[in-house]
């Protein structure tokens, strides 16, 4: 039976009053993603279950009944189901690490929600012990562990959530008015999801929570038309290379579309949710 995160740390974090913290569960999310260090386990994704356990304040949003002073946990499943699918960890210890440091950022001003002050997290490989067993890991982090370097670029700019020699995770914060120029990369994988919405992606308008895989030497480009900062969720590998980041003239046909594929429920990429945020 899996059991909830909480059963295994009876002590309720706290906040500064001295208040116990609530518990958003999220609960036996299935991804396929590439993690393991065997050569069987590199080239083929296999499954994966993850447990999350937020610890917030939601008073707030108990009484307000906003989705900004609480997390959307739909939006937030689809974002740690993209970070798995995309960075290509080697060993659970590592995608648990970048899960929790991606969890407990700060929130961006696109994307307002409670700050989760901890988290309980638990990795379960299904197939790795064959019939034997189940293999998982589980970890607790609380915000105050970690600091974020933040980098100022001509478009706005980066924060830098995780980042080792294999994978970086990076959050392009793209300030109003401001331009990603168009490029292409001919080293790193790319992918990206793009969290709020605003943003433009090849001149047209994209839906949040659309995620994308950029194959080498394809130019894009991102423009933000809005009063407001947007965020798009960048996963490179290996981790971000500046030689890389190739600025390249825009076709004389243009720019090309790509399809991407959706990681939030449709009614949170609607533009009209932005409006149940504030």
């Amino acid at each position: 039976m899996n059991r909830p995160l909480t059963d295994d740390f009876p002590i309720t974090p706290r906040d500064a009053r001295g208040r116990p913290l609530d518990v958003i569960d999220l609960r036996l999310l299935p991804v396929q993603c590439i993690v393991g260090v065997y050569p069987a386990e590199r080239g083929t994704p296999q499954p994966l279950e993850l447990d999350v356990a937020l610890y917030l304040d939601t008073r707030k949003a108990a009484t307000e009944g906003r989705l900004r002073d609480t997390v959307d946990y739909a939006r937030l499943s689809g974002e740690l189901r993209f970070l798995l699918e995309t960075a290509d960890f080697r060993v659970l210890e590592t995608a648990a690490e970048a899960l929790c440091r991606y969890i407990l950022a700060p929130p961006t001003e696109d994307m307002a929600r409670a700050q989760v002050r901890a988290v309980t997290l638990r990795l379960s490989k299904p197939e790795a012990l064959g019939r034997s067993g189940l293999a998982s890991l589980r970890v607790h982090r609380s915000a105050d562990e970690y600091q974020y370097e933040m980098e100022e670029k001509p478009f706005g700019r980066v924060d830098i959530v995780f980042q080792d020699q294999h994978v970086g995770i990076y959050r392009l914060r793209v300030a109003p008015g401001r331009t990603i120029p168009t490029h292409e990369h001919r080293v790193m994988n790319e992918a990206e999801l793009v969290l709020g919405h605003g943003l433009l992606l090849q001149g047209k308008p994209v839906l949040a929570g659309t995620g994308f895989r950029w194959p080498r030497h394809f130019p894009h480009r991102y423009d933000n038309p809005r009063p407001i900062e947007q965020t798009v969720l960048c996963v490179d590998r290996p981790a971000f290379m500046p030689h890389d980041e190739v600025e390249v003239p825009e076709p004389t046909s243009g720019l090309a579309p790509i399809e991407g594929r959706a990681y939030y429920p449709a009614a949170a990429s609607a533009p009209e949710a932005e409006g149940e945020r504030w």
